[in-house]
């Protein structure tokens, strides 16, 4: 930019003639460095049209301008600052254009009258008030486009007036590949933007579906499947953290081992649906026997057990309130089979630091002696 700048105040001189600098160029000069940084500044194209455009006119005293790119073989007059319409929003061939003959011999055009120059189309300036201008390439190597300069009176261009604005040229290209550059890299940016966002997403994908699966999985693990009810693995998990707390809070708790009577006969007799269907049913009025809080699950085969916390008098009438549960179900029961239930409880002294498994082995004992004693009675009967 120094190089321009220095470029543009040294004139060369005509006719042999010392050149002398009209007045008011150097603050012009000042005014192009303030024009220089509000460029450094723009972002887009719009933004750098208007600044030159208003720029162009005052550093140059003239009637209007105009801000030309170059759209292939045509040149687009994309903005003007004037005192009256000119060509904004209209193309025109380049080959015919006075933009294009500056961009294709990539130097100033520089005419006082232009009725006496066979470079201006004629028809294109009768409607308009100009009568002298001057119009340089916006890049000189590869021009992208022009500015013209345009006088409502005759008037000779002066050499400080085009080197201003060959120098807004040359700046405005400069300014034009940032915007382009910092165009790519927004662009750049939005794209990895977008596919960051993307792989995020599918990464929140799927992490909500290994979620899911994990879950489904430690669903599947501490579940029965046939009835719904906690498996062997899902009661210890669960009982184990209630047997700490009833320790630390020295609350009673009961574990109750019941046994489904019969199940081999109802396989053996009415098949292994049936005996299904009996293992169901026994879930059933269990879930309706206790309470929420209660953890009831199927250990296996036609065993059950259930850990009831935090109970004194809860589970004193278990017996029969499963008993009464039971004598309900037989009543209306749609199935061949009758239910009924061999039942050992044992009531957990906090004090003592008893395992889980010791317990329920203890609750499976009281329960194998209800059952040999009901067998008993049913042969001396």
């Amino acid at each position: 930019m120094n190089t321009i700048l220095s470029s543009s105040i040294t004139p060369a001189p005509q006719s042999g003639e010392p050149h002398s600098i009209q007045p008011g160029y150097y603050q012009a000069m000042e005014r192009l460095i303030t024009v220089v940084q509000e460029l450094s500044l723009a972002r887009d194209l719009p933004t750098i049209m208007t600044i030159v455009k208003h720029a162009a006119r005052e550093l140059t005293k003239s009637d209007g301008a105009s801000f030309v790119l170059r759209d292939q073989d045509q040149c687009f007059y994309a903005d003007e600052d004037s005192i009256a319409p000119l060509w904004k929003g209209q193309r025109f061939p380049i080959e015919i254009c006075l933009g294009g003959w500056t961009m294709i011999h990539r130097q100033p055009a520089i005419i006082s009258d232009i009725y006496g120059d066979e470079r201006v189309p004629y028809a294109a300036y009768q409607p308009t008030f100009v009568k002298s201008l001057a119009m340089v390439p916006i890049r000189t190597l590869d021009p992208i486009g022009a500015i013209g300069i345009y006088w409502a009176i005759l008037h000779q261009p002066t050499a400080e007036e085009v080197k201003l604005l060959q120098a807004l040229a040359d700046t405005t290209a400069v300014a034009m590949e940032n915007v382009q550059v910092y165009s790519e890299l927004e662009q750049r940016v939005r794209h990895r933007t977008s596919q960051l966002q993307t792989l995020n997403q599918q990464l929140a994908e799927e992490i909500e579906e290994r979620r899911k699966a994990e879950a489904e999985v430690r669903q599947l693990s501490l579940t029965d499947e046939l009835t719904g009810l906690l498996n062997r693995r899902g009661f210890f998990v669960l009982a184990e953290q209630q047997l700490k707390l009833a320790r630390r809070l020295h609350t009673s708790c009961w574990i109750i081992f019941i046994d489904v009577d019969g199940l081999k006969t109802v396989n053996d007799t009415l098949g292994h649906d049936q005996g299904d269907a009996l293992i169901q049913a026994m879930a059933q009025v269990l879930k309706q026997t206790f309470r929420e809080s209660d953890i009831v699950a199927r250990l296996g085969g036609d065993e059950f057990v259930i850990f009831a916390p935090n109970c004194i008098n809860y589970c004193e009438n278990i017996e029969s309130r499963l008993k009464s549960e039971i004598d309900q179900f037989n009543q209306n029961s749609p199935f061949s089979f009758q239910l009924s239930m061999s039942v050992g409880s044992i009531n957990f002294n906090p004090s003592y630091h008893t395992r889980l498994e010791e317990l329920v082995n203890q609750a499976d004992e009281l329960m194998y002696t209800q059952k040999r004693l009901k067998r008993n009675q049913k042969f001396l009967c």
